[in-house]
């Protein structure tokens, strides 16, 4: 209990002193890890990214239900977030920079990887911005990859059907706020 709380006490503050890529007050709550996380096949998965893992609850399944020959990359633009990350899910690859997908993935011997998920608050980020990361995203996963994206609107939709051969969308009531899932095949 005291590491939630201690979750929620670092997401707000650093929400606090960067909105803009925090994009919420409070962590996901572990019923939208779980809807993320369904459709991932982890005894075939050879590789997995995370994009925006903040305080961890999407880094913690990854850390727990990959197996030893998956390579698993973070991504986390903030300092404070990603250090912590590191510290407590060792033997992950850490980055900061999730418009620089593309070219960590080659940077790592990766060609292409199985699986991106990702918590990045989209709505907030400038329009050439999303484009740069969504195209790395694509760019990025293998033929019959998924992008597994969280939003809390439906905003996305389009942008992510010109990028992808079949998107569906699931539904989280019980989180702060509501969350939409984005499943995304490529």
């Amino acid at each position: 209990m005291r590491e939630f709380i201690g979750d929620k006490v670092l997401f707000l503050e650093r929400f606090v002193k960067s909105p803009k890529y925090v994009g919420s007050v409070t962590p996901s709550w572990p019923l939208l890890a779980r809807a993320m996380i369904k459709p991932i096949d982890w005894l075939n998965m050879h590789s997995i990214v995370e994009l925006g893992a903040g305080t961890g609850v999407f880094t913690k399944y990854i850390y727990q239900l990959k197996h030893d020959d998956c390579e698993g990359i973070i991504f986390e633009r903030d300092d404070v977030m990603r250090e912590r990350l590191m510290q407590t899910y060792e033997g992950l690859n850490y980055r900061s920079r999730a418009e620089d997908i593309y070219p960590v993935i080659q940077e790592l011997g990766l060609e292409q990887v199985d699986c991106i998920l990702s918590g990045l608050p989209f709505a907030n980020f400038p329009q050439s911005y999303c484009n740069q990361i969504l195209d790395g995203v694509a760019n990025s996963l293998k033929p019959g990859g998924l992008f597994i994206q969280f939003q809390y609107s439906l905003q996305m939709k389009n942008q992510l059907l010109k990028r992808f051969s079949k998107v569906d969308v699931g539904f989280v009531p019980l989180n702060i706020p509501p969350a939409f899932i984005y499943y995304c095949y490529k």
